[in-house]
């Protein structure tokens, strides 16, 4: 039986059998409550001090600026609903190609009557945000700004530093979430120059339900969870030990061969935009700096929805946009913001390459590809 192809990494990556592995005492005899004061309680704080260690390390960040939550979108919104609770209503600025979770948020904090106003940064015909962009936003009086550093429809990488300068000479906090970055691209937090920034287990082979919220300590963010001194104070609730366990190893391996697997990454995903572009489709962002992995197209006339099923049934798993926007038909607000037409847009693919994908497998979803393309616009001249 064909084993089928994994072409989704951007969505979720399958745990590292060497995470797993490091993993599996805490799901076992080493239980313990990592706030209890017993051995069985200390094995699970030095456990998670570890794992702290461990991820600040992989972001060139200090152990005590990170805070564990459960993941991505909860620690972008510990950040924007934190620090929002704890200024003065003023401007929050996002970008227009955020992950729902910074789009969202930044909206609800936003609502009639808070006294906050929304910025919405624009960005090009490739996805970036133009220093002048916020510049301009940065007229009006502005208290938080999120870019994000890799966007995970695109995988155009911004380029955040010069972005966050200008925020913090404006007094800005600036946060960037680095979720898609991590494990891809070299993530510094002191280079970036933000002032917080989210990273998560489940991009980089690590188990879901264990992520961070890394940030400057001059920040001061109010609880969003309450009811208990977890994590300085900021997060209540049992830590989750082993998926924390499983995220600062994942941290370890991930940045310790992210450059040999990136350029083996890169080589894959240009062979699929030559291919693709071939085909006749336009791969969107691929005039800016992307992620290794990360291709996204679509074929005028062709609905992304049905490629993405014929793709799925002839064993290839790929997908249409972002998986937490998966089950709408709504034309993805990240290529509509880069100014594409509905059309287009209604049509994107995405194709998130990861350790497991080989150049054989590469070729044999172009082959496939091309077949179920030619088969879908034939169907579509039949019906015209």
């Amino acid at each position: 039986m064909f084993e089928p192809v994994y072409l989704d990494y951007n969505a979720t990556t399958p745990v590292d059998p060497r995470v797993l592995e490091a993993m599996l005492p805490f799901l076992g005899n080493r239980f313990g409550n990592a706030s209890s004061r017993h051995e069985y309680g200390r094995a699970a704080r030095r456990a998670i001090d570890e794992a702290r260690q461990q991820v600040a390390a992989a972001v060139g960040a200090h152990p005590t600026e990170v805070v564990f939550v459960s993941g991505g979108s909860e620690a972008n919104n510990l950040f924007l609903r934190g620090a929002s609770a704890m200024l003065k209503p003023s401007q929050i600025a996002v970008s227009a190609v955020e992950h729902p979770c910074v789009m969202k948020t930044a909206e609800d904090i936003a609502c009639k009557g808070s006294g906050w106003n929304l910025a919405k940064l624009s960005v090009d015909r490739e996805g970036r945000v133009a220093s002048g962009t916020l510049a301009a936003a940065l007229l009006q009086p502005t208290e938080l700004v999120s870019v994000m550093l890799a966007n995970n429809e695109s995988g155009v990488v911004q380029d955040i530093a010069p972005l966050a300068g200008m925020a913090r000479a404006k007094h800005a906090w600036f946060h960037t979430d680095a979720v898609q970055a991590l494990g891809k691209i070299p993530v510094d937090f002191r280079a970036l120059g933000v002032h917080a920034m989210t990273v998560s287990a489940h991009k980089i082979h690590g188990p879901k339900g264990a992520a961070a919220l890394i940030f400057d300590k001059r920040v001061e963010l109010k609880p969003q969870i309450t009811g208990g001194g977890h994590e300085r104070g900021l997060r209540a609730g049992t830590e989750n030990v082993p998926a924390i366990v499983g995220f600062g190893v994942a941290c370890e391996i991930a940045v310790s061969g992210m450059a040999a697997q990136a350029v083996c990454l890169a080589q894959m995903r240009d062979a699929i935009d030559l291919g693709v572009g071939a085909l006749g489709a336009t791969v969107f962002g691929n005039a800016a700096t992307r992620l290794p992995n990360t291709t996204f197209f679509a074929f005028p006339g062709i609905d992304g929805e049905t490629l993405v099923g014929k793709l799925d049934r002839a064993g290839f798993a790929v997908a249409s946009g972002a998986a937490c926007s998966s089950g709408t038909t709504d034309p993805s607000p990240v290529l509509l913001a880069m100014g594409r037409v509905p059309e287009l847009a209604r049509g994107a693919v995405r194709v998130s390459l990861g350790r497991g994908n080989t150049p054989a497998q590469v070729e044999a979803f172009m082959v496939t590809l091309a077949r179920v393309v030619d088969e879908l616009k034939h169907l579509t001249a039949m019906a015209v």
